[in-house]
């Protein structure tokens, strides 16, 4: 049998079943979806409590379906219960990977399991950040399989405090095993790569690496009429590194009528202020909060905006503006090198701690009419044609 590619999909996995993929799950279904097209021999590869699951490209083929939501979860089998009971969903979509799987182990076997049924010159591919342990990738590399992982940032090592707690040290005990398996490392910036190798090779090593930017479709906004002009978007996890806190400031300080921001995004964490303000906001506040819209959907909120607005603290690539700019609309972001790097020229930069910067712009954009902003051009974003050549 030619050599085969084995695609970790334990991020994709978790996900089932629990709404809108986020950034990091696309890139996984990307993947997954891009390796079914090609004729070379594929497997994937689930981490669970219970051990591991290996499916052949026949189980590999109704997954994507299963990640849309076009093919419910099965139901529930013992294992499932037994170990998330307090977590159904994940107990169905655990359940229904067993059943399309052709091989499991437990995770001191994963080495004879891969052994087993991959034939020799295989690759393993990690693009989610999960299952990035020593134990994992020694018993993948004694399997005879080369590794390629795709780090996306390394914002909790660079900004621990817009991330969970304990993401930190999770995430360096994850950069120390690919400092030390990793056979090659993809990065989706030069700002990311630049980073990244300096804590790889801190942590030791620092693997062969390469840029390869993320595929970023252009939207299709559905027929959905859009609201009233003026009004803006942003978009993100409602979680501190994206600083809602300081749109809020924004439209408190802007006069009445104020545009309207629509909030598009989930709550996260450790966000409880925001929260708190976004619960006591009066009806003339000027801001809806949405949430579970579809991508189309959103697409249509952002092909009608006046801007986009972006004010995060860090990023790893940034996708949201980027997709804006694929649809002609004005973005307004912080003064981040990665968003330099994807739109140059095309955002208007602004300082994080000039509040006046901003209410000063936004109040221009929300004053003038939508054809006179000046902003005809659309940017051509990265296509995932691209990434995989």
């Amino acid at each position: 049998m030619a050599p085969a590619r084995l695609l970790d999909l334990t991020r994709l996995v978790s996900r089932l079943g629990k709404g809108p993929l986020t950034g990091v799950d696309r890139v996984e279904y990307a993947y997954l979806s891009h390796l079914l097209t090609l004729d070379q021999p594929m497997f994937g590869l689930i981490r669970t409590n219970l051990g591991f699951l290996l499916l052949n490209r026949a189980g590999l083929d109704q997954l994507p379906a299963l990640v849309r939501g076009e093919t419910p979860l099965g139901q529930p089998d013992l294992l499932g219960l037994l170990s998330h009971g307090k977590d159904p969903i994940r107990a169905r979509a655990e359940a229904t990977l067993r059943r399309l799987a052709i091989a499991r182990a437990p995770h001191p076997l994963l080495q004879r399991l891969l052994r087993r049924h991959l034939p020799a010159g295989s690759s393993y591919l990690n693009t989610g950040h999960a299952n990035l342990t020593d134990r994992s990738l020694s018993a993948v590399h004694k399997a005879g399989l080369r590794i390629t992982v795709l780090i996306h940032d390394t914002i909790p090592l660079d900004l621990p405090q817009y991330c969970r707690a304990g993401t930190a040290m999770d995430f360096e005990r994850k950069l120390a095993a690919v400092s030390r398996h990793a056979d090659l490392v993809i990065h989706t910036t030069q700002d990311a790569r630049a980073k990244t190798e300096a804590h790889l090779a801190r942590l030791g090593c620092c693997p062969t690496g390469l840029v390869a930017k993320l595929g970023v479709p252009i939207p299709q906004p559905d027929d959905s009429e859009p609201p009233p002009a003026p009004y803006f978007v942003t978009l993100g996890t409602i979680e501190p590194r994206k600083n809602h806190a300081l749109l809020l400031d924004v439209w408190e300080k802007l006069p009445a009528p104020k545009p309207m921001l629509y909030i598009l995004g989930s709550r996260g964490w450790e966000n409880h202020a925001v929260f708190a303000r976004l619960d006591s906001l009066r009806p003339d506040a000027g801001i809806t909060e949405l949430h579970g819209l579809t991508d189309s959907a959103v697409a249509a909120l952002l092909a009608g905006a006046t801007a986009f607005l972006f004010p995060s603290h860090a990023e790893g690539f940034g996708i949201p503006p980027i997709e804006a700019a694929a649809l002609g609309i004005p973005v307004i972001s912080s003064d981040l090198p990665v968003i330099h790097e994807l739109l140059a020229d095309y955002a208007v930069y602004l300082d994080l701690s000039d509040v006046y910067s901003w209410l000063e712009t936004i109040t221009a954009l929300a004053k003038t009419p939508k054809a006179k902003h000046g902003q005809k051009r659309r940017i051509d974003p990265p296509t995932w044609a691209d990434h995989f050549k």
